[in-house]
């Protein structure tokens, strides 16, 4: 079932939003759905034919479950709106809070808004690309820093002075080498089960490496996100992981792992991450 539908035009030559009445020759259009059976957001682009009042997705642009999503993680029903003001459009999603009824009752709510997000049009033309919206520097505080840190296999760095509930964090890995990359294999199509398979405890050859984030003073708790790569005959393949299966000692509420393949270009063998 198709819930919380999205339509709307994107530049085919800038980072602007458009108003929704925008026509013409150099726009493509976004046909959004939020799918109930799956839980996830996602969308096509295409033209919209004005004469005929009809929307074709292009060749490559893929209805249903194959298809570009906005978010691989925990991430639905979602609506963008444009900003006048500032020429831009704004993609606002629900954040399911997956705990105990008493427990929603007990705390007086269940559930968040993601973070909003600017969102345009890629210039492969292909898909869409997102960021957090520049109103959220003015939330920072103080500034931790580090450096030049070497990550071991099997160790971790505790990142001291956080002492917020929230932090958005900056951070590049530098891949010394990629000679040890894993194969990948052909059948690991799925990336969220990939990333159940193999967590943030199953050692590669390159990863996992990457954050442990609400983390408990001894490890009992936290929330993994992280990389690993994997290589092809012609290319390596990256794979982004949040997994929530250590997230609570709580039994019986839903912790599940999401995950999705990173289009990115290893040649400076350097990967970025930034987590909120």
């Amino acid at each position: 079932m198709w819930e919380c539908p999205d339509f709307y035009p994107v530049s085919l030559s800038s980072k602007e939003g458009l108003d929704p009445s925008y026509m013409g020759k150099h726009v493509k259009h976004v046909l959004k759905v939020s799918l109930d059976d799956a839980r996830y957001d996602y969308y096509t682009l295409g033209t919209y034919l004005t004469n005929e009042d009809k929307y074709v997705p292009d060749n490559a642009s893929v209805d249903g479950w194959a298809g570009l999503r906005y978010d691989y993680g925990n991430f639905y029903a979602s609506k963008t709106f444009f900003d006048p003001a500032k020429r831009r459009r704004i993609l606002w999603g629900w954040v399911n809070e997956s705990d105990f009824t008493q427990d929603d009752v007990k705390k007086g709510w269940a559930g968040i808004q993601a973070i909003p997000r600017i969102v345009w049009l890629d210039t492969n033309q292909r898909q869409l690309k997102q960021w957090p919206v520049e109103e959220l520097n003015t939330l920072r505080g103080e500034i931790v820093k580090m450096s030049h840190q070497k990550l071991k296999k099997g160790h971790h760095i505790e990142i001291q002075g956080i002492t917020a509930a929230q932090a958005d964090i900056d951070v590049t890995f530098y891949i010394p080498s990629l000679d040890k990359t894993e194969e990948f294999n052909p059948s690991w199509e799925d990336a969220q089960r990939l990333c159940a398979n193999k967590g943030s405890k199953v050692e590669g050859g390159v990863g996992p490496f990457g954050l442990l984030t609400l983390a408990s003073k001894n490890l009992e708790e936290y929330t993994a996100v992280f990389f690993r790569v994997f290589k092809t005959s012609k290319k390596h393949v990256v794979l982004l992981c949040s997994d929530a299966r250590s997230s609570s000692l709580e039994d019986g509420i839903y912790k599940p792992s999401f995950a999705g393949f990173v289009d990115v270009d290893l040649a400076d063998k350097k990967l970025s991450l930034r987590s909120l």
